[in-house]
Parts: C-alpha cells; structure tokens; sequence
C-alpha cells in the first residue's frame, strides 16, 4: 500500500541556497533538504504489517458477522412501492400465498398479541438521515419499533385496503436474501478501511489522522447504505437511531475535517488554528443539539453546515495556491467543488421533492447512494494522485460523467417528475452522449499540450550529450534546462544530497531528480546530487511517478549516449593513432632516405618540407586532446617555416580569454586552413608579409589573416579546390569566411565561427 502523499516538514533555523526563490521558505528548505537525504520506506516488516493484517481480518469478521446476524433476521419475502397517493403497493414477491395479493394496497400490520400498526409512504423510507422534517423523522423511528416487535411474532397479520387480511410467516432471510448491493458496498467498505489504515501506519502523524476521520465516516456510511438496501419494511432491531446519529455524526465529521486539513495542506494558510477550531466547534455543538434533541430543522442545519464547510474549504484551497501555488491545491479544489455541487444539488432536488413521496424516497436512496459512493472513491485517490496520470484523469472522465448523469437523474425525477427507470436511462444516455462528443476536449484540457516535442527532445539529449563528455562539471546546469524546457516548473534547484533514483515528493508539487555521474557514465555510478523541481506546468500539474520514470529514462539515455560517444572517441584516438604510426614508421622513413638521396638542394629542401608536414600531421593524429593555446603554438611554428622558406614575414598575435580544450575535426580543419591561406599569400599574392590574428571571447573564434601581396577583388575570383576547401572546412566548424580587399594593398580573410565547442 502506499502512504497519502506528504507536507513539508516544520520550519526549522537555517540559510536557503543561492536563487532558491521566494516561494520556499528558509525554514522549509532546510527541514525539506534533510527529507532529501532520506531513502524512500522498503517494505513494511515488523508489527506494521502484522497491525495492519489483524485490522483487516477484524474488519472482515465484522462484515460476515453483520452478515449473518442479517442473514437471521425475519422477513416476509415481498418487494413494495410507493404510489402517487402516498400509499404502499405490493409489488413482487416470490411467496404463491403473496401472489394473489400482488397489486394490493397494504393498510397496516398487526399480530395475536399487538394491535394494528398503519403502513404508509414513510415506511418505505430507508434511512431518518434523508428524511426532511423532525416530526415525521421522529415519526418513522417509532413506527419502526412498532414493526419490529411485530415482525419477532411467529405469525404475522397483512391488512389490504380492500378490507382483505393474510396471514404470513416471517421466515430469515438467509445470505442469498442479503443482495448483491449489500456485498458490493461491504467490500468498498472494507477497501476504504485497509487503505485507511495502510496509509495512517506507513507514516503516522495527524494529517493522516485527519485523512483517518474522513474515510473511516465515509466506511460506516457505506456499511448502513448497504443494511439499508436489505431493508423490506422494518430495519433491524436498534439500528434505525444508531443509523440516524451515527450518520449524522460522520457527516459532520467529515465537513469539519475537509475545512482541518486544507487549511493546513498543502500549505498552512494564515490563522489556520482559528479555522480549524471554528470548523470542530461548529460540528461539535450541533451534533450535541442534535443528539440531545434541541435543535429544530436538524436536516436543514445538517446540510447546510455541510455545504457553507465545503465551500470554505475551496475558498481556503484558493487562498493556498495564491500564497504557494502547488498543483495539489487545484486539483483538490477541482474535485471538491463536484463533491460540494454535487451534495447541494442532492440537497436541493430533495426539498423540491417534499410532499412527493415516490419521487422524494427515490432521490433519497438513490441520490444519497451514488454521492457516498463517490465522495468514498475520491477520497480512495487521494494518496494515489501523485502515482499515475492515467488513473487521475480516468477518474476525473469518471467524476464528470457521474456528475452530470446524477444531476440530470435528479432534475428529471423532481422537475418533470419521471419514474426511475426512465429517469435513470434518460440520464444516462445523455451524458454517455456529453462524454462522446467531450471526451477528447476533456483529455486535451487534462493532460495539456506537450512542452517538448520527441524531435526536440532527442536533438537537446544528443547536444547535452556532447557538451557533457567535453565539459563533465556542467552536467548540472545542462540538465536544469532540459527539466526546465520539460516541466516548465517555477521552483528548480541543485542540491547536494543523494539519491538513488527519482521520486515524487509533497502531493505531487516536487519532483527529486539524481544528476547521472557523467565523469564515469556507468549504472553503478554514484550520482552527482540532485536536482529539485517543484509545481509543474506553473503551479497546474501534479508530478507522478510516470514523471519520475520519464526523467530515468531520459538520464539513462544520456548517460548511454556519453558512454557510446566515449566508446566512439575512443576507437578513433586508437585508429588515428595507429595511421600517426603507420605514416611515421613507413612514409616518413621513405621520405628521410629520400632527403638524403636528393640529387640537388631544391629537392632536399622539398623533401625537407614536406617531412615537417607530415611531423606536424602525424603529431596532430595522435593527440588525444589538444588545447587552443597548444594548437596555435603549433600553427605558428609551421607557419613560420613556411613562411621563411619564401622569404615571407610573418606576424602573430592571439587573444585568448580561456585555454579551451578543441577536438582533432577542429584542430585539422583550422591546420589546413591556416595553410591554404599561408600559400595563397606565397604562391599568388606573392605578399611578403602575412599578419595572423586569433581571438576568442566566451564561444566566439574569430581568424583573420591579412597579407600585403598583389590580390585584387575578391569577388571575382573563381573558387577551385584551395578555396572551395576553406569554405568547406569552415562551415563544417559552423562557422562563415569572407575576404576582402584591402588599402593600400593586399587580402584580408576573416573566418568567424559564433560557437566555437568542441565536436569530436
């Protein structure tokens, strides 16, 4: 079972961190950065578990026991109805004696030993809780227990109003005479008690226990609901008042603590302590008037303190999300504002009906059934929203539909005065017919339009990913603005605490996300901290787990995409250092016995050349890293033995505001460019200078190299293979070259590449 979802700890001494932001307090941020470090709770072992089992096989054991005690009680074994006229039809039955009276009007009951006692409308009635005025309520309870010592007599005496008269035997109504009903709102029941107590015993402090008081009300509701549709004419002995206070008490209850715990969760709103006792005090006192009976109109009074709670209990939750807007808040506004219409609906379609009984005991049975079931099944979410999307937004299609086909069941029976067959029917078809044709809007509105596409998302892992393999200690603010572009959150920070895996903390408002150890991208590795995300999607959307399951699997990716670009980097050091040696040990052999043979000068100095080119390539290849500063001590070296074997000056001068680290892609294709100007300032310029000038500011490298020769107008030259090979290498760094004329004379070549990042 899992626990109801968690506040944030008290207030505790301490400092925030850099830019925490002002929805978090100090206090809240210390008490919830040492939550950080806690691991989730393993399974329950010990006297939790072993508690919790005897609960629920106690709880069992009550159910059957209720079972058999109403499996013993007497019935006469006829179904009945109530007519236009108030009277009380029999209407079906199984007994052949029962059969010729079927269709009959009953007019009283009596025995040898008690005298006559009237049937009318107010018996059908199931519970005094749904009946309207004090003195029929009162009325009903005592002829309950008129019918009750009738129905313990071994004959019984039926009075039609036709004058006829049949004697029956009430005989027990037996386990198969319990109903389906029964047993289906036993078992929801007991489902809302083993939650109950999973959650209070998984972390037990008073927010659960205020969890504790609404759903336990909600689970005895549901058990007299169920006693109830075992009912003929008579209840068990006793248990019409204890159901009348009993329910009345739960219903109270439940009002004030909806009013307890959203005004302190999920955040504490100001003078909370006041409202809370304003909210005990009012259910106390009139549960006691009511209980003493000095309190007229206990129906009205009731309901009304139901509905007035409910609404200040949205309000409250408004007040909460405007001082901290967590995404629990709304949702619990969402469905407390169908919980609260729905119940002054059920209220107000009852007082139309008053003086209507058929259509009056109709809503009351059914309406008051249907509203318990669901206020029971939302409160049954509560813990789990935070555990899939996919459960919240079935259920909320779920409450919807509920609403709108319970509304129009209502207004159907007590404004156009409908049976309850059509009715129900109409209702239902209708709002199967709303749910169609809305169903796709609702989804839409539910689940929200994607922040990051498939496409975007892929291209943002794989830029990471190599931005993190050249640069590990930015891990953590890379993946701050991946979760930003997902979640859109308005809270997000890194912390140093430890966690395994990510998890949904506080309702659902914060998401803990373990930075991947990309220094040593493997699964055993320990993370790097972690990073905190609270109210998603601006304070509207809930975190759950499928949310924390994504952001695994969107690391796990990362972390594999570094790992296979090292695996990759790796291989091509190895290769490229294995041609470095192959050109030194074989080619470069050639070439010096070729030097020493060279029959003139000129082509020992050829020769002599085109050793040192191939030194600095094959010096090049097998380096596994390289920095600027290193690359452009090399690049002035070659340039300047180039350069003095044409009787060329050279000038050089370089700005670097960082030592950054370049991959071989860059260093090669800068190496050759640098060359091809170099010789086309020699061969074609005939310059006899050649100014270098490199400069890099944060990512942008700009190369200009100037000469002094003859070239003339740039534009018209024609592009073979040296310059095509300059555009091409350039643009292959993402970056543009142009060249121009200059005075006096000479040409100007300027490359610019606006980010300047590694790419191998």
């Amino acid at each position: 079972m899992s626990s109801a979802p968690h506040s944030l700890p008290p207030d505790l001494h301490g400092t925030a961190p850099a830019g925490s932001g002002t929805l978090l307090s100090t206090g809240q941020w210390n008490a919830f950065s040492q939550r950080l470090g806690r691991h989730p709770p393993g399974r329950w072992l010990g006297w939790r578990l072993r508690l919790l089992a005897a609960a629920t096989l106690l709880a069992c054991l009550g159910v059957f026991s209720l079972a058999y005690w109403l499996a013993q009680q007497p019935k006469i074994g006829a179904s009945w109805r109530t007519l236009a006229d108030g009277s009380v039809e029999l209407y079906a039955t199984d007994d052949a004696l029962l059969q010729a009276a079927q269709g009959r009007k009953l007019a009283g009951l009596s025995t040898d030993e008690h005298a006559f006692v009237p049937v009318d409308a107010l018996t059908l009635q199931r519970s005094a809780r749904w009946i309207i005025d004090d003195t029929r309520s009162r009325d009903y309870l005592r002829q309950q227990q008129l019918l009750q010592r009738l129905l313990a007599e071994p004959s019984l005496h039926l009075h039609f109003s036709d004058g006829s008269l049949l004697e029956v035997t009430p005989k027990p109504r037996g386990f198969g005479g319990l109903g389906l009903l029964f047993w289906l709102l036993c078992a929801l029941a007991l489902v809302v008690w083993g939650v109950t107590l999973s959650v209070v015993l998984s972390r037990p402090g008073r927010r659960n226990a205020i969890y504790a008081v609404m759903t336990l009300g909600q689970a005895g509701n549901l058990v007299f609901i169920a006693i109830e549709s075992t009912l003929e004419l008579v209840w068990p002995p006793h248990l019409a008042g204890w159901d009348l206070h009993c329910r009345v008490a739960f219903d109270l209850a439940a009002a004030a603590a909806a009013v307890h715990a959203t005004a302190m969760y999920p955040r504490r709103i100001p003078r909370a302590p006041l409202a809370i006792a304003l909210a005990w005090s009012a259910a106390a006192l009139l549960l006691a008037l009511s209980l003493a009976g000095w309190l007229p109109g206990v129906w009205w009074w009731v309901q009304g303190l139901g509905a007035l709670m409910g609404a200040a209990s949205i309000a409250v939750l408004t007040w909460s999300h405007r001082l901290e807007p967590n995404p629990f808040a709304l949702v619990l506004r969402r469905f407390g504002g169908i919980v609260v219409g729905t119940w002054v609906l059920l209220t107000v379609a009852l007082a139309t009906a008053d003086g209507q009984p058929g259509i009056q005991q109709n809503i009351s049975i059914i309406g008051s059934m249907i509203w318990y079931v669901f206020f029971a099944s939302l409160l049954l979410l509560i813990p789990f929203l935070s555990k899939s999307q996919q459960v919240m937004r079935e259920f909320s299609l779920l409450a919807a539909i509920t609403t709108v086909a319970t509304s129009l069941d209502l207004l159907f029976v007590a404004a156009f005065s409908l049976g309850q067959l059509t009715s129900v029917t109409l209702a239902l078809f209708v709002s199967l017919g709303l749910y169609v044709g809305a169903r796709q809007w609702l989804l839409d509105r539910l689940m929200g339009s994607s922040v990051v596409t498939t496409e975007r998302m892929f291209e943002q892992l794989y830029k990471i990913a190599r931005e993190v393999e050249a640069r590990p200690e930015r891990t953590g603010p890379l993946l701050v603005r991946l979760l930003r572009d997902l979640f859109e959150p308005l809270e997000i920070h890194v912390v140093d605490k430890l966690t395994a895996a990510s998890r949904v903390l506080n309702n659902g408002s914060t998401l803990v996300v373990p930075i991947p150890n990309m220094v040593n991208p493997q699964p055993q590795a320990p993370s790097m901290g972690s990073i905190v995300i609270r109210f998603a999607h601006r304070g509207r959307k809930l975190f759950t787990s499928e949310d924390a399951r994504l952001t695994d699997r969107i690391f796990e990716q990362l972390r594999r995409a570094v790992a296979f670009d090292k695996a990759v980097e790796q291989g091509r050091s190895e290769e490229r250092a294995r041609i470095a040696q192959d050109l030194h040990d074989d080619i470069g052999a050639r070439l010096l016995t070729l030097m020493y043979k060279s029959p003139t000068p000129e082509m020992e100095d050829y020769v002599r050349h085109t050793l040192q080119d191939l030194k600095t390539l094959t010096r090049g290849l097998a380096a596994q890293h390289h920095h600027l500063a290193d690359a452009a001590a090399e690049w002035k070296s070659d340039l300047a033995h180039r350069l003095d074997a044409a009787e060329c000056e050279l000038g050089w001068n370089t700005s670097f505001d960082r030592n950054v680290p370049i991959g071989v892609v860059q260093w090669s294709a800068l190496t050759r460019v640098l060359r091809e100007l170099a010789n086309n300032a020699i061969a074609h310029s005939r310059a006899t200078r050649v100014d270098v000038t490199i400069t890099l500011q944060q990512e942008r490298l700009e190369l200009v190299v100037r000469d002094n020769g003859i070239g003339r107008n740039p534009a018209a030259w024609t592009h073979g293979l040296g310059l095509g090979g300059i555009r091409k290498r350039v643009k292959q760094l993402g970056g543009d070259v142009e060249w121009k004329e200059v005075a006096p004379h000479g040409i100007e070549c300027r490359v610019l590449i606006q980010q300047f990042r590694p790419t191998d």
